[in-house]
């Protein structure tokens, strides 16, 4: 397992504050398929809102929180919760898009069904945050996505896509720092096996 410095736990982030989360991030061919269909739809819908840069792309597993400051407590479990994680790697597909009705209205790219390996590291990382004390926010409503767009001016129905494929051989723990230093910083990367 990769092991990286943790800079800044227990200390206020600057100018925001900070979600942690477990995710997937998109290797580069992934990343650049879900911008070209991000502007795909941005040209063909035409909505107003903010649109997610592709360095900001990711698929949330597990959502830890929005904290002022990170609990030196809640990281050092996630730590250990994802030391214990073993799951193959494998692929999945994102081939559908959408929106979620809530006030922000975020459209998404997401699956129509959520593969075997998805849903198996889904749950390892939730049975090893719950051993560790932890409360999980998603269970059994796990909704795979990455949002694209926030604060849209409409919803968007589901809406079939070209299949982007998106082998998976690894996950994180992030730290997102919001406000005037948003940024992505990796606390942890854990590869899967072969």
């Amino acid at each position: 397992m990769e092991q990286r410095p943790l800079p800044g736990i227990g200390h206020a982030a600057a100018g925001g504050t900070r979600n942690l989360f477990f995710a997937l991030q998109p290797n580069e061919d992934v990343r650049t398929a879900i911008a070209a269909e991000a502007r795909r739809l941005a040209h063909e819908r035409a909505p107003r809102g903010r649109w997610i840069k592709p360095h900001r792309y990711h698929l949330t597993l597990q959502f830890l929180g929005t904290h002022a400051r990170l609990p030196d407590a809640l990281v050092g479990a996630a730590l250990a919760a994802g030391d214990r994680v073993r799951v193959p790697a494998f692929e999945f597909a994102l081939d559908r898009a959408g929106s979620f009705a809530n006030r922000s209205i975020p459209w998404w790219l997401g699956c129509s069904h959520i593969a075997e390996g998805l849903a198996a590291l889904h749950a390892s990382i939730a049975t090893e945050l719950r051993a560790e004390g932890c409360r999980i926010r998603h269970g059994e409503d796990f909704a795979a996505h990455v949002t694209i767009l926030r604060g849209a001016d409409r919803a968007l129905p589901p809406t079939p896509i070209a299949p982007i494929e998106w082998p998976v051989h690894e996950f994180v723990l992030i730290d997102s720092r919001l406000g005037a230093e948003a940024r992505h910083e990796i606390l942890r990367c854990w590869p899967l096996s072969a």
